[in-house]
């Protein structure tokens, strides 16, 4: 999920970035990240509660991006470079999160949609990252 207020793995990625000087993908970045707004999240949620039976499996994907295309949204987001990490230095270079970061998750919810009339209409992931939210430092506390 991402959106303002997200403390998620999108963050981790943007301090990732900050810490390593570059914003990086693993081999060529064709992998795909499955993404959904938090406001679409929540809306299908409560579909969820309100509609769906006991046991159903739901799906809140909106999208999948490459990750090559979120890591250049990190890089233009910070005015860092973007750089490939060979597969076998992705631990190294990401640390836990280069296990996730590193596999290819397509992901639809074209059955949840067509089930429950649920359709995403929030910003895609990379339009997003363009809002610059993820971006802004806290500013220390003043007294």
């Amino acid at each position: 999920m991402h959106g303002p207020g997200d403390h998620g793995f999108v963050p981790v990625l943007i301090e990732i970035a900050r810490e390593r000087g570059v914003s990086g993908y693993i081999g060529d970045g064709a992998n795909r990240w499955p993404a959904v707004h938090r406001l679409d999240t929540a809306r299908l949620y409560r579909l969820a509660l309100e509609q769906a039976p006991a046991g159903s499996v739901l799906h809140a994907v909106a999208e999948s991006v490459p990750t090559r295309e979120i890591a250049e949204r990190i890089g233009q987001g910070l005015g860092l470079p973007v750089v490939s990490v060979a597969r076998t230095d992705a631990e190294q270079h990401f640390g836990w999160m280069g296990v996730f970061w590193g596999l290819d998750a397509p992901a639809s919810s074209a059955l949840t949609q067509a089930r429950f009339g649920w359709h995403p209409t929030e910003p895609g992931l990379l339009e997003d990252l363009d809002q610059r939210h993820y971006f802004e430092q806290p500013q220390p506390a003043t007294v």
